[in-house]
């Protein structure tokens, strides 16, 4: 889990942002390992970098003149939403391919519709791997260990964006928000270039 027992605070502040709406997303089909999400044609839609454009722009207003950190997944579509945010704070990106998107094994490169089955089978199991599909409980300790790491650095006081996708933060918040993650399907969905702060429960 990403925090310690009782523990109460982190040193840096915690932001979540989905990537812009994608070419994959508008085709209705899962991208979700990093020899096709690496590819331009799978980046994102010209929807997407407006998206993208308006996410810097809210997150300029909320940071001032903090200091940031900019991590994101390698895929092209969160690749490019980051630098488009980090245009707007003067940062720079920095990539974490445990932000990745979870790998949907099988059903990589076919409808989306399958992501509904998977969920089904995640509330009552999180660690299956049904149909080659990486374990919930697996991306929760990848995506939670960039965290840790941030934790760990000499950075503190910062506001750190973590740039990534649907599935992979939905199941982090559920670190934040104490709920067990075979239930992250409960937490509110984040839409594309969604912003969100991620608060530990109970702390403001």
């Amino acid at each position: 889990m990403l925090l310690a027992p009782g523990q109460l605070a982190l040193r840096n502040e915690y932001y979540a942002l989905r990537h812009g709406w994608s070419k994959a997303n508008d085709a209705g089909i899962i991208v979700s390992r990093i020899d096709s999400g690496a590819r331009l044609e799978y980046g994102l839609h010209a929807t997407g970098r407006e998206q993208a454009s308006a996410a810097g722009e809210a997150f300029r207003d909320i940071v001032g003149e903090r200091p940031v950190a900019i991590l994101a997944s390698d895929f092209s579509r969160t690749f490019e939403t980051a630098k488009s945010v980090a245009a707007a704070v003067n940062a720079d990106v920095e990539a974490e391919p445990a932000l990745r998107e979870r790998d949907f094994g099988d059903f990589e490169l076919g409808p989306n519709t399958a992501y509904d089955q998977v969920w089904a089978r995640d509330a009552v199991d999180a660690t299956h791997t049904d149909n080659q599909v990486e374990a919930a409980a697996a991306v929760l300790a990848r995506a939670a260990g960039a965290v840790q790491r941030v934790e760990e650095s000499a950075r503190e006081g910062h506001a750190v964006l973590l740039v990534s996708h649907g599935d992979c933060l939905q199941i982090l918040q559920t670190a934040f928000a104490g709920v067990d993650v075979s239930a992250h399907r409960s937490l509110p969905h984040l839409e594309t270039c969604e912003l969100r702060r991620l608060e530990l429960l109970g702390v403001s």
